[in-house]
């Protein structure tokens, strides 16, 4: 297979974690035969700096040519970032126009972690030694994020709005790619929600339920935001099986997750749309580690599976990274980030000792 990739490397620790992808990415090459062209573009705050745009029409160029994308995550220390004008800033002129360019409605993080493992959660022993296997479904184009909004300096600072609208076609999509995707694990999905005060979560819930009548095998569950924010902590097992959630409500609620699991560092995503999408960790760009060869790359590495997998049809080669993902945390490695003072120092990995023991794994 031959492909080509667009790849952002970002901000922060972002060009050293895209390294790694990229450096298990070659393996794979290597190893099935396959050639991926790579094609580097400015992305984030710092392409701000450099060429005036956090999305420069030279990226889009190249992006929209490539088969898919490969992103870093975007920010810089909060001295940079107020030399930005908030419409300029990477989140409202880079992401969400990177997400509306292409149409990447549906978003997976999955919530993993192995009960070989399970000590780096920073819940009881008790609520995770057998593990966690969540995968978390969010919509990620409609929603309060991409409704009109009314600062409150052109109201005077009297009122600001943001508008929330989804419609039927957006509910219906990402329904079913969740009620899909349960299909293949354990048949269970779980909808998350705020009917009990928003129209849209009303709207939403009417028609996940429609959609659920055509996935019989599947069975449906149903949960307030606010209680699955607390079941989470207090049982995070009983969503095993995939959760559907809205943009905002998704937005904090798989953040909250990568808290369960001791780390955002071990969250990777994939954002797909119609044609195309784009792959990325779930963090953030952390400045203030970035040059210290210490950031945790799973969830980049991690990405890149997803991007074989979802975009390439790449199963046996996507495998094959996960499970070199789970085995260099079974023999007891770890990233400075969910290392503790049991962590034997020989076995604390930097960001490229991380990658470079999941390349000979591969190999």
């Amino acid at each position: 297979m031959q492909k080509m990739i667009a790849v952002l490397e970002g901000d922060g620790i972002g060009p050293e974690i895209v390294k790694e992808g990229v450096k298990v990415l070659n393996a794979i090459e290597n190893k099935f035969g396959h050639k991926f062209n790579l094609e580097y573009c400015p992305f984030g705050a710092s392409a701000y700096f450099s060429d005036g745009s956090c999305f420069p029409e030279k990226t889009k160029s190249v992006c929209d040519e490539a088969d898919a994308i490969i992103k870093g995550p975007v920010g810089l220390a909060v001295t940079e970032m107020n030399k930005i004008p908030q419409a300029e800033r990477p989140e409202i002129a880079g992401i969400l126009p990177l997400r509306e360019r292409y149409d990447t409605f549906a978003n997976y993080r999955p919530v993993y972690l192995d009960k070989s493992y399970a000590e780096i959660s920073t819940l009881k022993e008790e609520l995770v030694s057998e593990g966690i296997d969540i995968m978390m479904i969010r919509e990620l184009v409609g929603g309060i994020y991409f409704g009109k909004k009314v600062e409150g300096e052109s109201t005077g600072m009297e009122y600001s709005t943001d508008e929330c609208t989804y419609k039927r076609k957006d509910v219906e999509r990402i329904a079913h790619v969740a009620f899909r995707e349960a299909q293949g694990r354990n048949k269970i999905i779980t909808n998350v929600h705020k009917s009990n005060v928003l129209a849209t979560s009303r709207f939403w819930n009417a028609i996940v339920e429609e959609i659920a009548k055509n996935y019989s095998d599947v069975q449906y569950n149903s949960i307030l935001v606010d209680n699955v924010a607390f079941q989470l902590v207090k049982n995070p097992r009983q969503f095993n099986g995939v959760m559907l959630l809205e943009n905002m409500q998704g937005d904090i609620i798989t953040d909250q997750a990568g808290g369960l699991l001791g780390t955002l560092g071990l969250m990777p995503s994939a954002c797909v749309g119609p044609d195309k999408g784009y792959v990325e960790p779930a963090h953030g760009s952390a400045p203030d580690i970035a040059g210290k060869n210490i950031a945790n790359p799973y969830s980049m590495i991690g990405s890149v599976a997803f991007m074989l997998e979802k975009f390439f049809d790449l199963k046996e080669e996507a495998s094959l990274i996960w499970d070199a993902l789970k085995k260099v945390l079974k023999d007891g490695y770890r990233s400075s980030d969910i290392a503790d003072k049991n962590t034997p120092k020989e076995k604390i990995l930097s960001t490229a000792d991380f990658g470079n023991k999941i390349a000979e794994y591969i190999k």
